[in-house]
């Protein structure tokens, strides 16, 4: 009887043995965790500019495409400040070729009086000529003497009227320092029109939205989230003792608690440079007399390779990474 058991026991722990040493070095290659959850990108849509809600396009959880008119900011005031940038960028202009019509007039003038002074100075000595062969009184020399002095002057006048006048008008065209601020102003007050208007910027699933005709909102505060349905992946929480194993474009098999029994292909894209108590707002404090070591673990971010749109951001999942895969 006991030689029986013997022969039927010893068949079965060896077979047991077997098992557990398979199994051990199958977890060991394939190390796996529940501690998972399903991510997606989720961009925070803010109000650029603040005012009134003047019309809402879309609901809760409603599905749109990258483009779509979410809402609408009250435009009236933004109109407005368009059609004032409008007129003094048109004002800006007009005074710049107001002043370039001043400086041409300052070109004409000093060319005026350089002529003037050109012959001042050749009457001048001619008559000084005169003067020293006796044909011409001194009275008269000293006479187109001054009036060459004046014309000089009246040269040097026009010339620093001319300096000044290209001065005051500065650059010409789309290159003047006045016309340059008064596009920008312009181009302002057309992009901040443009931003009364909110629009998707990707395909996703609208959701935590809750506004409606009439809402205040203000410049840069966060209005509802946008799930983008792109791209998926699981950030998979490993103990550390399972990482030296895990490498970046190793594959792992997915499943999730929201669709039993299907699984789906990932791919290992990196690994968290830090466990989650690293990141924590409160690190643990472990310089105590009672500290108890704990396994830590660390983020692992796992790209779905075939996603559905039924993947959830947040939803639970279990992950198993083939570490012999290399």
């Amino acid at each position: 009887m006991n030689l029986r058991h013997l022969l039927i026991g010893l068949p079965v722990v060896a077979l047991l043995a077997g098992g557990g040493w398979w199994y051990h070095d199958y977890a060991s290659a394939h190390p796996a965790t529940s501690d998972a959850y399903l991510g997606r990108h989720v961009v925070h849509i803010a109000a650029q500019v603040n005012g009134p809600i003047e019309s809402v396009r879309v609901h809760n959880n409603q599905t749109v495409k990258a483009g779509d008119l979410l809402l609408t900011i009250d435009p009236a005031p933004f109109q407005l400040a368009v059609k004032q940038a409008e007129a003094q960028l048109q004002q800006a202009k007009e005074s710049l070729a107001a002043a370039d019509a001043r400086v041409v007039a300052a070109q004409a003038q000093s060319s005026s009086a350089q002529a003037n002074a050109e012959e001042a100075e050749r009457h001048a000595q001619r008559i000084a000529d005169l003067v020293a062969k006796g044909s011409a009184s001194k009275d008269m020399g000293d006479s187109t003497e001054q009036a060459k002095l004046d014309a000089q002057g009246a040269l040097n006048s026009a010339r620093a009227e001319l300096v000044a006048a290209k001065a005051a008008r500065g650059a010409l065209g789309d290159d003047n320092a006045a016309v340059k601020a008064a596009q920008a102003a312009l181009d302002q007050a057309r992009l901040d029109l443009e931003h009364t208007q909110i629009r998707a910027p990707a395909d996703g699933v609208v959701g935590d939205f809750d506004l409606r005709p009439g809402s205040y909102v203000d410049t840069g505060s966060a209005l509802f989230a946008l799930v983008e349905r792109q791209d998926v992946w699981v950030d998979a929480n490993f103990k550390e003792t399972d990482l030296p194993r895990i490498r970046p474009g190793q594959p792992a098999t997915i499943s999730v608690d929201l669709l039993p029994g299907k699984d789906f292909k990932g791919e290992v894209e990196g690994l968290s440079p830090a466990s989650g108590a690293a990141f924590s707002l409160l690190p643990a404090e472990n310089a105590t007399g009672n500290w108890v070591k704990v396994t830590q673990r660390f983020a692992v971010r796992v790209r779905v390779l075939d996603p559905v749109p039924a993947l959830r951001v947040g939803a639970s999942a279990e992950v198993r990474v083939d570490t012999t895969a290399d």
